[in-house]
């Protein structure tokens, strides 16, 4: 195992750091056998394995064992008490990838309060965006408290002022913590709230119980085979679903050590995550939405010597999630690394949401990704309607395998009127069982609109079944997912309309696949100005406005007035528009530069 160099400017008899280990005396437990979160840790921590922080180059600056985890958070839960914190209260934290939050969020999990993983900023929207993200989070959940890293208290008090204490939780964790008898939480008790990484405007908490989390722990713990030997490697963030519980959660409840590469560093240097792998033969478990395999490929440059600075050849599930799988982007990636030792067969593609805690499918290890081909007009419920023009080509999409059920859920794809349908009949995903949420929190009329009285969750998402597989076609509420970020096109529509001379109705946002086979947004927009010098400010205007919301480049075109489709009860389509920009039946204006 390779030990990580001493960090600058320590002394020179200072010894290296040593990670935690992979194997110890502590026999493997499955998460199942477990009755909470809490108890869970209690046994993790009685190994030596651990969570290990990396910086940007892949050197180890932290070892945190369970057992040190453990005594942080009981420590924590007692100053939490001593604040006057009850069982149920929320703690709101920033999730940054490090001690800091992780015993944060377990003292909280002692204390019987719920935390809520809160994002970081991101590189684009600045301060002003960021502020007001987290103050109507922060507004949802309603917390007794903001708990922050040093660097980042300043704007984040600014969002807590008149909602909430915020404290540096250096300084806040650093005061002395009184002697006090801890909370025993019950299974079916909420573990924590999760906001899914959807809509800002109008967000919802997802109430996850200590029963459903370690039930889909176990879940994913036995589609992976994940057991002793194994290790896991992440960047993916900690207020993400997959980041939380599939690289945070799920390791410390099946007692396996992690090394983490934090997201901003993955950002800088994506390819210090393949080196992180390549530098322990036991990392054998690693996730990432399609756009991490994607920058990793192209970032890697030709004169670089693929075989002789990664080793791959151990890294047996290369999981895939979050986002739409993209065949072409891990066939990329095969070609490029398979030099390295990596085989397409370890990718691992699943489907999941952060309603149904972490996993609903996953396919069987070992057998890669694999495709079904379907017409475009299937996916977008237009095959019933007539060509307008039989000239124009027949489009087909890719469609990839996301496994079976997880154990404990139970998937039905229904049409709009509520009916199963049969294989590759494409409808609505319900998923029930194990693992689904006991609602969103505060939240009723969210709740029943997406949870009936008999625990079916309706996810939104559009997808076929296929000899008992899930084949995903669309996402939630016509969600726009960019490098495995989500986008609600309302958000993106609204944001237009602010701009002077649109109303609602006027603009229609979804996603495409440009020529060069990214994903990018796009914007039709309602255009009733006939000057070219005008329609270029316009555009204009729009780009630099949804740049700043996702923090991508978008697609615009403007379009003549009525001519964004509508449903039969007069609301906008999004998933005919897209239908018909992508085949030409809308022709925007040509906008001369």
């Amino acid at each position: 195992m390779k030990m990580a160099e001493t960090p600058p400017g320590s002394a020179p008899d200072q010894p290296a750091l040593i990670p935690t280990p992979t194997r110890d005396a502590l026999p493997m437990m499955r998460s199942n056998r477990f009755a909470t979160l809490g108890a869970a840790l209690d046994y993790a921590a009685q190994g030596d394995k651990g969570f290990n922080f990396h910086d940007a180059r892949a050197d180890l600056v932290r070892a945190y064992r369970y057992r040190d985890l453990a005594v942080d958070a009981r420590r924590h839960a007692r100053q939490f008490i001593a604040e006057g914190v009850q069982p149920g209260d929320r703690i709101a934290m920033i999730a940054e990838t490090g001690a800091g939050f992780a015993a944060a969020f377990f003292g909280a999990i002692y204390a019987g309060a719920l935390p809520v993983p809160l994002p970081l900023p991101t590189s684009f929207g600045g301060r002003e965006a960021y502020v007001d993200q987290i103050r109507v989070q922060l507004t949802s959940c309603d917390p007794l408290m903001l708990l922050s890293p040093p660097g980042l208290h300043p704007i984040v008090a600014d969002a807590a002022t008149g909602l909430c204490a915020a404290h540096d939780w250096d300084d806040w964790f650093a005061a002395d913590a009184p002697d006090a008898p801890l909370p025993v939480a019950n299974p079916g008790d909420i573990a924590y709230l999760q906001y899914s990484s959807g809509s800002t405007r109008f967000p919802h908490g997802v109430a996850v119980t200590h029963e459903a989390l370690l039930a889909n722990l176990a879940g994913h713990a036995h589609c992976t085979h994940a057991g002793e030997g194994d290790r896991v490697v992440s960047w993916l963030p900690w207020y993400h679903d997959m980041g939380l519980v599939g690289c945070m959660l799920a390791p410390m409840a099946n007692q396996i050590s992690v090394d983490y590469l934090a997201t901003e560093d993955f950002a800088r240097r994506p390819l210090s995550w393949l080196t992180l792998i390549s530098r322990n033969p036991d990392n054998t478990l690693s996730y990432s939405p399609t756009f991490g395999y994607d920058i990793c490929a192209r970032r890697i440059s030709p004169s670089i010597p693929v075989a002789e600075r990664y080793d791959l050849s151990r890294w047996r599930v290369a999981g895939n999630g979050a986002d739409m799988i993209r065949p072409e982007v891990m066939q990329a990636f095969v070609d490029i690394f398979a030099p390295a030792g990596f085989r397409a067969s370890a990718f691992l593609p699943s489907y999941g949401l952060a309603e149904a805690t972490l996993a609903v499918t996953i396919m069987p290890v070992g057998e890669g990704i694999q495709c079904d081909l379907i017409d475009e007009r299937t996916l977008s419920g237009a095959s019933a309607e007539p060509r307008v023009d039989h000239r124009l080509p027949t489009r087909y999409r890719a469609i990839v395998n996301c496994g079976k059920a997880v154990p404990g859920l139970t998937i039905e794809v229904r049409n709009e009127f509520g009916q199963i349908l049969p294989d590759r009949k494409i409808g609505r995903v319900f998923v029930r069982g194990l693992g689904v949420m006991a609602g969103y929190f505060r939240d009723p009329e969210a709740t029943a609109a997406a949870l009936s009285a008999d625990g079916w969750l309706d996810t939104g998402d559009m997808a076929y079944m296929k000899d008992g597989s899930l084949y995903i076609v669309g996402r939630a509420k016509d969600m726009i997912i960019i490098n495995g970020k989500n986008h609600w096109p309302q958000d993106i529509e609204w944001a237009i309309e602010q701009l002077p001379g649109f109303k609602a109705g006027d603009i229609a946002a979804f996603s495409i696949t440009t020529p060069s086979g990214e994903e990018a947004p796009a914007v039709l927009v309602q255009c009733r100005t006939s000057d070219n010098d005008e329609r270029l400010k316009l555009r204009d205007a729009i780009r630099t406005k949804v740049k700043a919301i996702t923090g991508m480049s978008c697609v615009v075109e403007l379009v003549p007035p009525r001519t964004l489709p509508r449903t039969s009860s007069g609301k906008l389509s999004r998933s005919k528009a897209r239908l018909q920009y992508l085949s030409g039946e809308i022709q925007p204006f040509e906008v001369a530069a």
